[in-house]
């Protein structure tokens, strides 16, 4: 009986591996016949497309801005054991004289855990203080999940006591807040919501700029399908997108902000990615006419500003007292797009990164003293602890 079992074991597996072999035989014939098609019929992935220009035209790539810049938008989560030395000789390269790490709380942020965000960001600005103190701002960060816990008020003000203490120089806002951060009533909390302006007083009080990322792109809101210019993003990075079963909609959460701003006039807000209005100027320009208190900058918009190139210049001559330079991702090579664009007049940029969109860019060849605004002067004038001397 054993022996039979055994036997029977045998054949049903060498049955079982005989089907597996065909199975892969018919898989690598498949997948060479598509192959072949494809290749025949000159069919290939959007991903794969990546087309060589012909055309001829003067090309001028930076590798230096042209004056001395702060970059108000950066992240270094590992600030309190970073070795900064690097970090300072690549900036020194990019003609960089100011960093600001806005995650100066860590990741502990997202943990709610008080203790561990007050020792990030008192470690982040002690590591500074120590090898860098004129190169390096770090923003304070704030937990706003425990907004129906009977401390928060006091917790949060306790933070920000702190913050200021240690020599934080700002408050930086994660674009959660309006969109996936809820109440104890599971209720939605609001970019507006009430319960939060102590939090923009008290900033005020201490001249704490408030950099604030609320929202994503608009695409992001919209159908996934045919006609959406961030389809490659949805592809590549589907959880980025906010389906309108599970998220308010886009003007929804900037009219939050909006009303956030305007409720608070005497505390100064940087509003980041352009208030993810870089592909609708005008209304940008309605907003800025009406919230004196706001600043933007321009971190992962460079390309929504380098495809509307007379636009984008005419704006940034207009508002050339309101915008700062900012980068969000730090990667050192990627700067060099961003002085390409706003220096030159150089057409038909290629920028860095396909997902954000099927475009060339174009340079909007700003005048010396629009871009001394930009990269420094108008930075000095709301982080006056900023050694200016760099800039002389």
């Amino acid at each position: 009986m054993k022996s039979f079992s055994l036997g029977k074991f045998f054949r049903i597996s060498l049955f079982l591996i005989g089907i597996l072999f065909l199975v892969i035989i018919f898989s690598l014939i498949s997948y060479y016949s598509i192959d072949t098609v494809q290749k025949k019929n000159n069919l290939m992935d959007i991903e794969e497309y990546s087309p060589i220009s012909s055309l001829v035209v003067e090309s001028n790539p930076l590798k230096k801005s042209k004056f001395p810049f702060i970059d108000v938008h950066s992240h270094h989560w590992n600030m309190p054991v970073k070795d900064l030395s690097d970090l300072a000789s690549e900036m020194d390269s990019l003609n960089m004289a100011y960093l600001i790490n806005l995650s100066g709380s860590g990741f502990a942020v997202f943990s709610g855990n008080k203790s561990l965000m007050d020792l990030n960001l008192k470690k982040s600005i002690e590591n500074v203080n120590s090898n860098f103190p004129k190169r390096f701002g770090v923003f304070v960060n704030i937990d706003l999940s425990r907004i129906d816990h009977p401390e928060f008020k006091s917790t949060t003000l306790k933070t920000l006591e702190n913050a200021k203490k240690y020599g934080a120089i700002g408050l930086k806002i994660y674009k959660n807040l309006g969109l996936n951060v809820y109440d104890d009533d599971e209720n939605r909390i609001r970019v507006n919501d009430e319960r939060l302006n102590f939090i923009w007083q008290k900033c005020a009080e201490y001249n704490f700029p408030v950099l604030i990322h609320s929202g994503e792109p608009k695409p992001f809101f919209d159908p996934i399908n045919k006609n959406n210019e961030r389809w490659l993003h949805a592809r590549q990075k589907p959880n980025s997108f906010r389906p309108s079963e599970k998220y308010p909609s886009f003007n929804e959460v900037m009219t939050e902000q909006y009303e956030m701003f305007k409720n608070n006039p005497k505390t100064t807000f940087i509003n980041a990615h352009f208030g993810w209005y870089a592909n609708d100027l005008k209304k940008l320009s309605m907003q800025l006419d009406e919230l004196p208190n706001v600043y933007v900058e321009f971190g992962a918009v460079i390309n929504e500003l380098g495809r509307q190139p007379f636009t984008a210049r005419k704006f940034f001559i207009e508002y050339q007292d309101r915008i700062l330079f900012g980068k969000d991702i730090y990667n050192k090579e990627e700067y060099y797009i961003y002085f390409q664009v706003l220096e030159t007049s150089d057409e038909y940029i290629q920028y860095f990164r396909k997902r954000h969109g099927l475009w060339r860019l174009y340079g909007l060849n700003l005048p010396d003293s629009v871009l001394k605004k930009v990269y420094y002067k108008n930075a000095l004038k709301i982080f006056p602890s900023i050694d200016s001397n760099f800039f002389k």
